[in-house]
């Protein structure tokens, strides 16, 4: 059984728990973690969640366990899903939806695809796209909505970095 934490309306934790797959609480809310990996050829590291996550293209994301931080949870979240450890990711922005906060991270790494290893109840493929081909992805409904506004958000970070 796996636990998140809740927080108040100004991202304090309140000391309770709910189980991974229950109701948010009125006035509550959960943590949310996602990265966005990018290469030196400017590519994005995106996976194809299952048919029963919903069969569509994202970033790797997820929720902490209870007791981890943001960062823990990003860490453990890549080592889950893509097998993978890293490290320094830089927290880009922190945003609030209807009932979770959401912290965006960026990582420049090389990975080959092939040290990957997907957890296979969760994700059914990855690839490295380019912003153009994410952005077909979109206009085609085969990339996550939700991931393909926080991936502007990725775009709007790293332009303002050059």
């Amino acid at each position: 059984m796996e636990y998140r934490d809740l927080y108040d309306n100004n991202r304090i934790l309140t000391g309770e728990k709910i189980l991974k797959n229950d109701k948010i609480p009125e006035n509550k809310f959960i943590l949310m973690v996602v990265i966005f990996i990018q290469n030196n050829k400017n590519e994005f590291l995106i996976q194809k969640r299952t048919i029963d996550k919903g069969g569509l293209w994202a970033t790797t994301g997820g929720h902490p366990k209870s007791g981890d931080s943001s960062i823990e949870g990003i860490i453990t979240e890549v080592k889950e899903e893509l097998g993978i450890s890293i490290n320094k990711p830089i927290l880009f922005k922190q945003a609030s939806g209807k009932n979770s906060f959401c912290d965006l991270y960026y990582l420049k790494a090389n990975i080959d695809i092939q040290n990957i290893k997907i957890q296979e109840d969760e994700v059914s493929d990855i690839k490295w796209a380019t912003s153009d081909e994410i952005k077909k992805l979109y206009q085609n409904q085969l990339f996550n909505k939700g991931h393909y506004m926080m991936f502007q958000d990725c775009l709007e970070f790293l332009n303002k970095e050059k």
